[in-house]
């Protein structure tokens, strides 16, 4: 035994089920524990996450999409391997992903969702979520059942980032198809990674595309606002950057809020009270996405790798000490929380979780899946009285039968199966 937990993070799929467990194994044993097997620093202390998160001079988010798990492509050799990790950034990375760049980098690439993400087209995106997510309730609930995932959520947060990006409607459904086929980020099943890396490309190849017409010929449409973007220094990027940025958003940004909607519907199912207090008073719906996203938030983890001997707390950390930033632990972490595992509505600074992360790498979107995740919840409640897991599918209380995707990053079910009772 490992001075960590018996179990493997990265491949035991009974983590899957139950990550929470878990966490609690490797908890007891400190906030911060030597993964030997796997050579990493595994984090579970809020204080401990938020302190590495916020320490961009000693640690790089080069391994945030890989993983923790991924060997490097060099010896550590040294005290500093800053020049080491920014030379061999590419192979690090595996995919040019912005979640992975670090400093000068990182803050260029996602100024370039600026224009995206300003209030007033936030706004005008905000309108096309509430006519979309009111006619796609109205349709489940005449049905009477639905699988929230692939029927309701996947297809809602999809065509919602496609209208903020300013996708046409005739190229939407091929986006959904394309999103549909490829594997969920942090993948255990590694022989599907060319389907997420074939995934990314065609959306970067789509806006590439798109970017380069409107910034020859501008439209005055949310792409030329994208296309005609500038860095912070006032350069003009090549067109592939805001390409590339544009994929991110819709990439990560479509995955995480589906499955925060997936899991606050299975939570809201399985509390009728809860659901009934919320139908009541729906001003209650924002602190119920805020708890939800500590206690069942969509993104379990991330990863960052020393580039300089440093410390977290009174630990020394060598350089090239790979990182495990336990997000999903550290919101559940009893040193912060009182009774972390108990919902509470209206939990006191709730908003400080890290369910979107901390610091340069606070996640871009979080405004958007707030709304995103409001709307549709809202006008589930209008148009229901009540919903209800499918034991056909799933089991009864106390027995339920529920499958996780196969990710070490994303916390979020393959399918979720409800009744709905019209109001």
């Amino acid at each position: 035994m490992t001075d960590g937990a018996e179990r493997d993070y990265f491949t035991d799929r009974s983590v899957l089920l139950d990550p929470y467990d878990y966490f609690e194994e490797v908890r007891v044993r400190g906030p911060m524990v030597e993964l030997t097997d796997r050579d990493m620093l595994f984090v579970t202390g809020f204080d401990e996450c938020v302190e590495v998160l916020l320490n961009n001079a000693d640690f790089s988010s080069s391994i945030a999409a890989p993983g923790p798990a991924a060997p490097l492509p060099f010896e550590v050799d040294s005290d500093d391997i800053s020049a080491k990790v920014a030379a061999h950034a590419e192979s690090i990375r595996t995919q040019d992903l912005m979640v992975d760049y670090d400093g000068e980098a990182h803050a260029a690439a996602r100024s370039l969702l600026n224009p995206l993400l300003v209030p007033s087209r936030l706004k005008a995106n905000e309108a096309f979520m509430q006519t979309f997510a009111d006619e796609m309730v109205r349709e489940m609930v005449g049905k009477g059942t639905c699988e929230i995932l692939g029927e309701v959520a996947t297809p809602y947060v999809t065509l919602v980032i496609a209208d903020l990006l300013g996708v046409p409607d005739e190229d939407r459904q091929q986006f959904r198809d394309v999103i549909d086929a490829g594997p969920p980020p942090g993948n255990m099943d590694a022989p599907q990674e060319t389907l997420q890396s074939s995934a990314l490309a065609f959306m970067v190849g789509y806006f590439a595309r798109y970017l380069a017409e409107r910034r020859a010929n501008p439209q005055g449409d949310v792409m030329t606002d994208l296309a005609l973007a500038k860095f912070p220094d006032g350069s003009t990027p090549d067109i592939i950057e805001p390409a590339k940025a544009a994929m991110f958003l819709f990439a990560a940004g479509q995955d995480t809020s589906a499955k925060l909607l997936g899991n606050s519907m299975r939570f809201l199912a399985e509390n009728p009270e809860l659901q009934d207090q919320l139908r009541a008073d729906r001003s209650l719906i924002p602190a119920f996405i805020e708890e939800m996203l500590r206690l069942e938030g969509s993104t379990k983890m991330t990863a960052r790798l020393a580039v300089r001997k440093t410390k977290i707390g009174d630990r020394d950390v060598p350089a090239g000490k790979r990182v495990f930033v336990g997000l999903a632990a550290a919101n559940r972490d009893p040193r912060r929380w009182d009774n972390p595992a108990e919902f509470r509505l209206n939990r006191p600074k709730i908003k400080e979780h890290l369910a979107f992360g901390r610091g340069a790498h606070t996640c871009a979107g979080s405004p958007l899946a707030r709304v995103e995740v409001r709307v549709l919840l809202d006008r589930f409640f209008e148009h229901t009285a009540n919903i209800a897991i499918s034991e056909e599918h799933h089991g009864p209380p106390g027995a339920r039968r529920l499958d996780y995707e196969a990710s070490y990053i994303v916390r979020g079910l393959e399918r979720l199966h409800v009744k709905l009772t019209p109001r």
